[in-house]
């Protein structure tokens, strides 16, 4: 008798658990991610809080916190999520009380992802319509040479933020311009596209999120792993910020890096630099750097990772160490928009990545030059530090590269590094009449280099080797 009673309990109980379940769990979200009708198992869905892998039937269920916004995937390699005004759509917004339910559709990727190509933009900083003009011609440049060069790879663009000078309500002529490139764009949030006057470092990001979804993300392609970050983090004051990686951050970033395996390739995309020395600045509280950037590398020691990030209207790049080095990426709009050099010298331009399999190569291309203008020469006479000296800025210089120079063919050795202001930018920064704002001023770089030039010799050669073995010369005749 018990068991013919028990029958139409455990009946029952399947035939209510769907409904108990929502009764039961209000903070329980979950949902089925699927490509072509068919599930996609083993896929990395968070809240920004937790992160879990859907099962075998591409099914997730999550414990909502009650401070996430969105619920969203780490885009597997192979696949791609649907891609609107450049605006990869790979999230939904949470809508608390009303929704439990959220499906995700993915795309097979059509190229093969496990070779790919990426640019890099900084500080667009766009505050006018003449703005907007100039960086339609940017990315015009942009635009031909990524298709002259990706050969039919998988290609995308990152921008490192500061994609409007403190004008949010530009944000849709941002996505209408950057539409044209017809590409996903994965964007941070800069301390220029915050929203200030709110109460707290919440409400900062509040419009960002209305128009590019979350702050903090990942994606993958081939053997890469992709992670963006918010490091901008106001404190409530005026126009007040600093750069720091929260906890909620922090945690989550160990949470997304525990389904990649130890040694990959990743790349760390935020606004604000880590550091733009070996050595960190501690008790202070910075603008230009992340304060607590040793608590990310700690994070990111057993990866092969690479930092992407602008702020400084500069370029620089930094090796830690053998697996960490970060790349600071010039500014789009050089001297905001009224000189086409950056403050170090740099000319407008964008970085350019080249994945294979597990391994990296990188260049800087400037808006209207070919891409082996990789340094300029300044004759003698242009700095006022040297007046006697030939002046060579090699922008994307690191390490690894070799400046030398040669007097009537003759290889004379490599050429004195030193800190100091690019002639030009200079020039520029310093012509009041000439910049947009009264604060602006010249930045010192430490890839200049300088040489005395024989006297009576009046044909020098520059030849700059990058750390790939690519070699890049020009020549100076001397008066």
């Amino acid at each position: 008798m018990r068991q013919y009673l028990l029958k139409p309990f455990f009946l029952t109980i399947v035939f209510l658990y769907p409904f108990l379940k929502i009764f039961s769990y209000e903070n329980d979200i979950w949902g089925k991610v699927y490509c072509d009708g068919k599930a996609v198992p083993g896929v990395v869905v968070t809240d920004g809080f937790s992160c879990v892998l859907t099962d075998d039937n591409g099914s997730y269920n999550l414990n909502l916190d009650k401070g996430a916004r969105f619920v969203y995937l780490s885009v597997p390699s192979g696949f791609i999520s649907n891609n609107q005004n450049s605006i990869p759509k790979f999230y939904h917004r949470i809508v608390n009380g009303v929704k439990n339910v959220y499906d995700f559709c993915l795309y097979r990727n059509p190229k093969n992802d496990l070779n790919h190509s990426f640019f890099v933009q900084a500080d667009v900083q766009l505050t006018s319509k003449d703005d907007l003009n100039q960086y339609e011609t940017f990315l015009r440049d942009l635009l031909q040479y990524m298709e002259s060069t990706s050969f039919g790879q998988d290609v995308f663009g990152i921008d490192c933020g500061d994609m409007v000078g403190d004008s949010p309500f530009l944000f849709p002529e941002y996505i209408r311009t950057t539409s044209v490139l017809n590409m996903p764009i994965y964007r941070t949030i800069g301390n220029h596209d915050m929203t200030y006057g709110g109460r707290t470092f919440e409400y900062s990001y509040s419009t960002f999120e209305d128009y590019f979804g979350p702050i903090y993300y990942s994606f993958n392609k081939g053997k890469a792993h992709y992670i963006v970050l918010d490091n901008c983090f106001y404190v409530n004051r005026d126009y007040q910020y600093i750069g720091y990686i929260d906890e909620k951050t922090l945690s989550w970033i160990q949470k997304d890096l525990s389904f990649v395996s130890k040694g990959s390739l990743v790349f760390i995309i935020m606004h604000i630099p880590s550091s733009s020395t070996k050595i960190l600045r501690y008790n202070s509280l910075l603008q230009d750097e992340t304060s607590n950037a040793s608590s990310l590398y700690q994070v990111l020691k057993d990866y092969n990772a690479h930092i992407i990030t602008g702020h400084t209207h500069f370029n620089l790049n930094v090796c830690f160490n053998d697996s960490l080095m970060e790349h600071n990426t010039a500014a789009v709009c050089g001297t905001w928009w009224k000189s086409d050099i950056c403050v170090d010298g740099t000319p407008s331009g964008y970085g350019v990545y080249r994945v294979i399999g597990d391994s990296l190569k990188w260049c800087y291309k400037c808006v209207g030059h070919l891409d082996d203008y990789q340094f300029k020469i300044y004759p003698v006479g242009s700095a006022d530090e040297y007046p006697s000296d030939i002046i060579v800025n090699v922008w994307n210089w690191d390490e690894m590269w070799k400046v030398e120079w040669y007097e009537n063919g003759e290889l004379k050795g490599e050429m004195k590094r030193y800190i100091g202001y690019d002639p030009e930018a200079k020039r520029v920064c310093l012509d009041k009449k000439k910049v947009l704002y009264d604060w602006i001023v010249p930045a010192k770089t430490g890839h200049l280099f300088r040489i005395t030039p024989t006297k009576g010799i009046n044909n020098i050669e520059v030849r700059v080797t990058d750390r790939f073995g690519n070699i890049y010369s020009q020549f100076i005749e001397t008066k």
